[in-house]
C-alpha cells in the first residue's frame, strides 16, 4: 500500500514572511493542501464513487485574495470562534473589549484574529498518516484577550480518507476560547449545494436575533426548518417561510449537538452528515464540542473565485464549523469557554468520507 506523504511548496509572501503551502497525501487518494496563513485549509481532494478526484472545499486563488476581502476561507479561527455581543464580556470582574467587526459585534476574534496570522509548521509522515502542526504565539492583550496563549493545531490525515484537526491552548491568566475551522464545503465542487442533503445530530438550536446573537435558551427543533434530524435537502430547508432563515438567509445557526451518552462528556461523536446530490460523495463530521454551527454561505456574492476561476456566490457552500457556543462569555447558562493557567484546552474534529470506505462485500 502506498505511504502517505507530506511536501511543502512556496504559497507567497506577506508582510515580509513567506506562506508555504503544505500537501498532506494519504495515498490512497485524498489529499489536503494547508497554508502557514492562516493555517487555511486550501484544498481537501477527495474521489467520488467512480474513482473521479476534486477538492470539496472553497478556494481562493492567490495569497492577496486571501489577505484581503476573504470571509475566513479555510482558517482557522480564534481566539474566539462565532460572536461575542457588542464585542465586550466580563472575567473575573474585569470587562474586555474586542474589536468589533460585525453589526457592533466582534467575530471570529476579532478584525486581526488567527485567520490573519501566520504559523509556524513542522511536518512528519509514517506508514499511517501525514501530520503537520501549526503554532502560534498570542500575546497578552491581543485583540483585547487576556492572557499570552499558546496554540497548537495539528492536522492528520491517514490512509482511510480521514482528516482531523487536533486543537491544544495553554494561557498565562485566565482568558476564554473558542477555536474552530472555517471550511466552506462543496461536495460536488460545482458552487451550489442546494441540492445536497444535510443531516444534523441535534434536537435543540440557537434561535438568534437579526445580529446573529444567540436569544436565549436552546430551542426544539422539532417542527421547525431546523429539524435536520434526518437527512433534508438544503435548498429546500432555507426557502421555508421562517423568520430566523429570514434575519439570516439561510442558515447561519448553532446546533447543540446530542450528548454522547455514557463516558466522558467531551467524547467524539458525529455532528453532522453531508451528502451530494447523486451521493458520489459523503462527508461526516465528528467532533468533541458541544456545538456546530451551520453556514450556507448567505453572504458570499460571487466578487470572489477560486482557481480555476469558478465564482463563489451566495448559497455555493457550506461551513461546518465545530465549536462552543456563541456568546458564551456572556452566557453563564452556556457550557464554559473559560481557560485558566495550568489547565489544556483540548478538542478534536474529525472530517470522515465513508462513501471511501471499501463494500464489505
Amino acid at each position: 500500500m502506498p505511504r502517505p506523504t507530506v511536501n511543502r511548496t512556496p504559497f507567497g509572501v506577506h508582510d515580509r514572511t513567506d506562506v508555504d503551502l503544505w500537501t498532506l497525501d494519504s495515498g490512497t487518494g485524498v489529499r489536503a493542501g494547508i497554508l502557514t496563513y492562516g493555517g487555511i485549509l486550501h484544498s481537501l481532494t477527495v474521489p467520488d464513487t467512480a474513482g473521479t478526484t476534486a477538492s470539496v472545499v472553497r478556494s481562493l486563488a492567490t495569497l492577496d485574495d486571501y489577505t484581503g476581502r476573504n470571509p475566513f476561507f479555510g482558517a482557522l479561527i480564534g481566539r474566539f470562534a462565532n460572536r461575542i455581543a457588542h464585542g465586550r464580556f466580563t472575567l473575573d470582574g474585569t470587562t474586555h473589549h474586542i474589536p468589533a467587526n460585525d453589526r457592533g459585534h466582534a467575530l471570529h476574534g476579532g478584525p486581526d484574529g488567527f485567520h490573519t496570522r501566520i504559523w509556524q509548521a513542522t511536518a512528519d509522515a509514517g506508514e499511517g498518516a501525514a501530520t503537520l502542526r501549526l503554532t502560534l504565539h498570542s500575546p497578552d492583550g491581543d485583540m483585547g484577550f487576556p492572557g499570552a496563549l499558546d496554540v497548537t493545531v495539528t492536522y492528520t490525515l491517514d490512509t482511510t480518507g480521514t482528516l482531523a484537526v487536533d486543537y491544544a491552548a495553554t494561557t498565562d491568566r485566565p482568558t476564554v476560547l473558542n477555536l474552530t475551522n472555517h471550511a466552506y464545503f462543496d461536495l460536488t465542487a460545482t458552487g451550489d449545494v442546494l441540492g445536497h442533503t444535510l443531516q444534523v445530530d441535534a434536537d435543540t438550536y440557537l434561535p438568534v436575533d437579526g445580529d446573529g446573537i444567540p436569544q436565549g435558551p436552546a430551542a426544539d427543533v422539532h417542527r421547525t426548518p431546523f429539524d435536520l434530524t434526518a437527512p433534508r435537502t438544503i435548498g429546500e430547508r432555507i426557502a421555508l417561510p421562517d423568520e430566523q432563515l429570514r434575519m439570516a438567509g439561510g442558515f447561519d445557526h448553532c446546533w447543540i449537538v446530542r450528548d454522547p451518552g455514557p463516558g466522558p462528556h467531551s467524547a467524539l461523536r458525529r455532528a453532522a452528515r453531508l451528502t451530494a446530490p447523486d451521493a458520489a460523495r459523503i462527508l461526516e463530521v465528528w467532533t468533541t464540542e458541544p456545538g456546530i454551527q451551520v453556514y450556507t454561505a448567505n453572504q458570499l456574492d460571487g466578487t470572489l473565485a477560486d482557481p480555476a476561476g469558478l465564482r463563489h456566490a451566495r448559497h455555493s457552500a457550506i461551513c461546518l464549523e465545530t465549536q462552543h457556543l456563541p456568546d458564551s462569555p456572556n452566557r453563564p447558562d452556556y457550557p464554559s469557554t473559560e481557560l485558566r493557567p495550568g489547565e489544556v484546552a483540548r478538542s478534536r474534529t474529525e472530517f470522515r468520507f465513508p462513501h471511501l470506505a471499501p463494500d464489505p462485500a
